[in-house]
């Protein structure tokens, strides 16, 4: 039995068709990520399989049971992790998880043993009796990870786990993750972050318009594009049109220039290798470095899409309506 089973799942908001009949299931203790641009329906995704919007058609189950007809079966189920912090500034982070562990009914001494557990796992238990409004952002989103975590779930949500935070607090979070995933929690992860996607998860969705437009694994969608090739070089010096005369080989498909980098986007790579070598001869240019590179999951979004990277939302811009 898959843990999460999505079929022919569709919201409606008015005439605006904010997810359009949408399919996949996420196996048992698998990374799943939903990578997608503003908009594309990867936060409503998440509101209907958790029970937080309504369903307008379609089917979504957790380990077999339907989040409409079985809703308190499924929800016993999972954590959810919001993209927005669900903390209470006035209570301490201890008083959060206890709070937290109690809505989900457990018993006193459960609560007690995984707030001292989580709080220690996400380097916060020497700050449990502090109140959690003089936390920074990162402390904060660490700590909604708990108590998002404090029923021990079978079935994760996170919505941009580690959107705007520092370092030292994404790399935290993704070891969580992965600690998680060797345990057999199932993890549904929205993100804009094509890297973490690219590091954390089994498998992705790419969703835009409401529609998933790939799922596979990441390297397996970038073979999907494997004749989208580049050759990556850098000169000892910069002479003026190199620009142009990268782009007049036969082979090249478009230039980009990268720092002190010029990538050449191309199908043949050993063309465009052959092609440099003279051009290299005839302006009297010495190569530093040249690398030969397939497709990254970055490209894979655009061709897909046909939208750029988010960058803002990767810098931790928050998302003022629903994706």
């Amino acid at each position: 039995m898959n843990a999460i089973e999505v079929i022919g799942l569709t919201k409606r908001f008015g005439d605006n068709v904010a997810v359009n009949g949408i399919n996949f299931s996420v196996e048992e203790g698998e990374t799943f990520g939903f990578l997608g641009p503003n908009g594309a329906g990867k936060t409503t995704t998440i509101r209907m399989l958790t029970g937080m919007t309504r369903i307008t058609s379609g089917r979504a189950l957790i380990h077999g049971h339907d989040i409409v007809r079985d809703t308190r079966a499924a929800k016993q189920l999972m954590g959810i992790v919001a993209e927005t912090s669900n903390v209470y500034d006035e209570l301490s982070a201890w008083d959060n998880i206890i709070f937290s562990g109690r809505l989900y009914h457990l018993k006193e001494t459960e609560i007690q043993r995984n707030a001292r557990d989580l709080l220690e796992t996400f380097d916060l238990y020497d700050r449990r009796h502090d109140l959690a409004e003089s936390f920074s952002k990162g402390m904060k989103r660490r700590l909604t990870l708990a108590m998002g975590l404090v029923n021990r779930p079978k079935v994760l949500f996170l919505d941009e786990p580690t959107s705007g935070l520092d370092v030292q607090s994404r790399r935290l979070i993704r070891d969580v993750i992965q600690d998680l995933a060797r345990e057999n929690v199932t993890i549904l992860l929205t993100t804009h972050n094509i890297e973490e996607a690219n590091v954390t998860c089994d498998r992705v969705a790419i969703i835009n318009r409401g529609i998933i437009a790939g799922i596979d694994a990441p390297e397996k969608l970038k073979q999907t594009f494997e004749s989208f090739q580049s050759v990556e070089v850098s000169f000892d010096a910069v002479r003026p049109g190199i620009v142009e005369a990268l782009r007049a080989f036969p082979e090249a498909i478009d230039v980009r220039k990268e720092g002190d980098k010029f990538r050449i986007y191309t199908a043949d790579p050993p063309e465009i290798l052959a092609s440099l070598c003279t051009l290299a001869q005839a302006q009297n240019l010495r190569p530093i470095s040249v690398t030969t590179r397939g497709p990254t999951l970055e490209e894979v979004f655009v061709r897909l899409t046909g939208l750029p990277v988010d960058r803002k939302k990767e810098e931790g811009e928050s998302d003022a309506g629903l994706a």
